[in-house]
C-alpha cells in the first residue's frame, strides 16, 4: 500500500498528461525510493519512444506556442520526427484524435512556427552544407519539416567562425622572423584547417608555423564564439523542451568520454 500511495504522489507531481499516461502504461511508478532526481517512464521498443516523444513535445508546444526547444540529430530521432510529422499531418482523423484524447492533448492542432529552434551541437570543422552536418539536418527535418521559421532559428555555421571575412582588410601579423603571415589566406575552413584536422594543443602552445598561428586565432575566436551563442541562449530565457539521444557508449547529446 505504500509503495501504490508513493507512486500516486509522484504521477500526482508530474506536469504532464502524456508522461502521466505513459508511467499508467507501464506499471512502473516514475520515480522510485530513494527519491530519484528525474521521472523515468518504459516502453516497449524503439518506435514507441519516438512516439511517446512526440505527443510529450506536441503536449509542450501546445501550452508554450513560442516557446525555446532544442531537438537531437542522427539516428536517435528517426521515429519521432516520423510521429510528429504523421500526428500533424493526421491531426483531425479519427485514429489520431483518438490518441490525442487519450495522452490528454488540448483538441487545437499545434503550431510550430512559433517556436525558437536552437542547434546545441556541431562537428567542427564542417560546412553547414555537408549533409553530415547537423546544420543541414537541423534544417531539413525541424525548420523545414516542422515548418518552423528560420528566422527564430539560433544554428550553428561553421564557416562563418573564427575566418576572416573575403574582400575585408586584416590587420597584418608578423612571427618572431618579423615576416608578415598575410599571404596565407582564412577566408574558408578548407584553408585554415587542410584536410579537416584541428590540433586543440594550439590552445596550449606557441605556434610552430604562419599556419598555426592562423589557426591559433581561428581557436580563440570559436572559444569566444562559442560563450556569445551561450549568452544568446542565456537570454532568450533558456531551453524550454530539450530532447538529448544517448549513445551507445551512454553519452548524453554528443557529450562523449573525454570532451
Amino acid at each position: 500500500m505504500a509503495l501504490k500511495r508513493k507512486r500516486e504522489e509522484t504521477d500526482k507531481a508530474a506536469a504532464s498528461s502524456v508522461e502521466a499516461r505513459l508511467a499508467e502504461a507501464s506499471g512502473l511508478s516514475a520515480c522510485y525510493s530513494p527519491r530519484e532526481k528525474v521521472r523515468a517512464v518504459v516502453v516497449d521498443n524503439f518506435p514507441a519512444l519516438g512516439k511517446a516523444a512526440a505527443f510529450r513535445f506536441l503536449e509542450w508546444a501546445q501550452h508554450n506556442p513560442e516557446g525555446v526547444c532544442s531537438l537531437p540529430t542522427g539516428k536517435t530521432p528517426e521515429y519521432f520526427i516520423k510521429w510528429v510529422q504523421r500526428i500533424l499531418s493526421g491531426w483531425s482523423t479519427e485514429s489520431i484524435q483518438k490518441e490525442v484524447k487519450h495522452y490528454g492533448l488540448g483538441p487545437e492542432r499545434p503550431s510550430l512556427a512559433g517556436l525558437t529552434f536552437v542547434q546545441i551541437d556541431e562537428f567542427y570543422p564542417i560546412s553547414p552544407a555537408q549533409h553530415n552536418s547537423f546544420h543541414h539536418y537541423v534544417n531539413e527535418f525541424y525548420i523545414k519539416g516542422f515548418g518552423m521559421d528560420p528566422r527564430k532559428a539560433l544554428l550553428i555555421d561553421c564557416s562563418k567562425i573564427g575566418l576572416g571575412q573575403p574582400g575585408t582588410h586584416v590587420q597584418q601579423h608578423f612571427g618572431r622572423t618579423g615576416e608578415p603571415e598575410d599571404h596565407i589566406r582564412d577566408d574558408s575552413l578548407e584553408e585554415v584547417w587542410p584536410g579537416g584536422s584541428v590540433d586543440l594543443s594550439l590552445r596550449m602552445r606557441d605556434p610552430s608555423s604562419r599556419l598555426e598561428r592562423i589557426q591559433q586565432r581561428a581557436l580563440r575566436e570559436v572559444d569566444q564564439w562559442c560563450a556569445d551563442y551561450e549568452a544568446k541562449i542565456r537570454a532568450l530565457g533558456g531551453i524550454g523542451f530539450f530532447m538529448g539521444g544517448i549513445g551507445p557508449d551512454g553519452h548524453v547529446a554528443f557529450n562523449c568520454q573525454g570532451c
